[in-house]
């Protein structure tokens, strides 16, 4: 099976508790977890970097759109959350709004509630995951 990313994503832990070091093909990212579960708070969180991929897909995709549309839609802001609910099979919810500064027609407000919803990263998310782990 082909994978979809051109190089691995790499990740580094040292003795600083939850300070990770995330590498990809162009950079690094610095990962952390907040000051009130221990962490200093110098990088995003998990539940954020997932969140800011999904935010960052979607913005993405409504502006490849708009753009081959030809719509005069200069600005697209987006909101994300989510919540968890326990039980026999565990539900994550997440919230995803999206806001436009300028007042756009319902009609097309409708088509891109659609295409936000084809974008790859909602996708993945929505298909069923497996994880294989090795060591």
């Amino acid at each position: 099976m082909e994978k979809a990313l051109e190089n691995d994503i790499l990740g580094t832990i040292g003795s600083q508790k939850y300070l990770c070091t995330i590498t990809w093909r162009n950079g690094q990212l610095i990962m952390d977890e907040p000051e009130s579960i221990g962490g200093k708070d110098l990088g995003p969180d998990p539940y954020s970097t997932l969140l800011a991929a999904l935010a960052s897909c979607t913005l993405s995709t409504l502006r490849m759109y708009i753009d081959r549309k030809g719509w005069d839609i200069p600005e697209i802001n987006i909101a994300l959350n989510f919540n968890q609910e326990d039980g026999p099979t565990p539900t994550t919810f997440i919230s995803r709004a999206i806001y436009f500064p300028q007042t756009i027609e319902e009609d097309i407000k409708k088509r891109l509630l659609n295409i936000a919803e084809k974008c790859p990263v909602s996708k993945i998310l929505k298909n069923n995951i497996v994880i294989n782990t090795t060591i």
